[in-house]
């Protein structure tokens, strides 16, 4: 994940990402890729990866195969201020 962290600067801002069984595909505005080997959606650490970069999916959903080659989200989730506090 740290190395996520320092490579993600040398991105623009995030438009999308790819999940595969086997890596993930960061992609930029610029259409500039990073690449995440050795993680795909079966694994349970791809709901951290996921969330630290701000894709927007159904995290019980993730880890269900499906007949195409990989699950493509967009990213750039924004949360709501306060949305952790109880009311």
């Amino acid at each position: 994940m740290e190395f996520l962290k320092r490579a993600r600067a040398e991105l623009m801002e995030l438009r999308k990402v790819r999940v595969w069984r086997e890596h993930v595909e960061i992609f930029d505005v610029n259409g500039d890729r990073f690449d995440v080997l050795d993680i795909g959606y079966p694994d349970t650490d791809i709901v951290v990866l996921l969330r630290s970069i701000g894709t927007s999916f159904k995290p019980d959903l993730i880890h269900r195969p499906i007949e195409r080659d990989y699950k493509e989200f967009k990213t750039g989730r924004r949360f709501p201020w306060a949305e952790d506090r109880i009311l």
